[in-house]
């Protein structure tokens, strides 16, 4: 069986991602708003390394991504807490003064994620794409509007 680059990257990525599981799933809100935004740097990075690895799987592969980026999507609030724009923080005060926009983008993830995850264990290749679409479309909306 041959295995293409992007497969050996995403599941070298969904392997990293597994060992941050047991981190993850017994996840506290960081202390200081310096380890803010040191743990939402690292999930936006891990997140779009994923996004870029994910166009090219299927099946379980497809659905651990897209778990592992709904699980990341569920902790984005919690990293934001109000007065985290320290040290290299690119976080822009509107994300407070927008709250409700700001979560609903995250809302808006969270669902395409579930999309996505019910698309590849379906099979539907279409569905999850859209869903993979979408999910960086959220990206790309919250980094323009609260994102030096």
């Amino acid at each position: 069986m041959k295995v293409s680059k992007a497969s050996t990257a995403a599941i070298a990525i969904l392997m990293l991602a597994g060992a941050g599981v047991v981190a993850q799933d017994s996840f506290t809100p960081p202390a200081t708003p310096e380890a803010a935004v040191t743990a939402r740097q690292a999930l936006m990075r891990e997140d779009g390394g994923i996004l870029r690895s994910a166009g090219g799987l299927s099946g379980a592969e497809a659905v651990a991504a897209l778990t592992r980026l709904r699980e990341n999507y569920s902790h984005i609030p919690a990293l934001f807490p109000e007065g985290s724009i320290v040290g290299d923080s690119e976080a822009l005060p509107a994300i407070w003064e927008n709250w409700e926009t700001f979560t609903s983008i995250v809302d808006e993830g969270l669902a395409a994620a579930d999309a996505g995850i019910a698309a590849a264990e379906a099979g539907d290749a279409a569905g999850y794409a859209s869903a993979l679409e979408t999910l960086r479309g959220t990206c790309g909306q919250c980094h323009q509007q609260f994102r030096s």
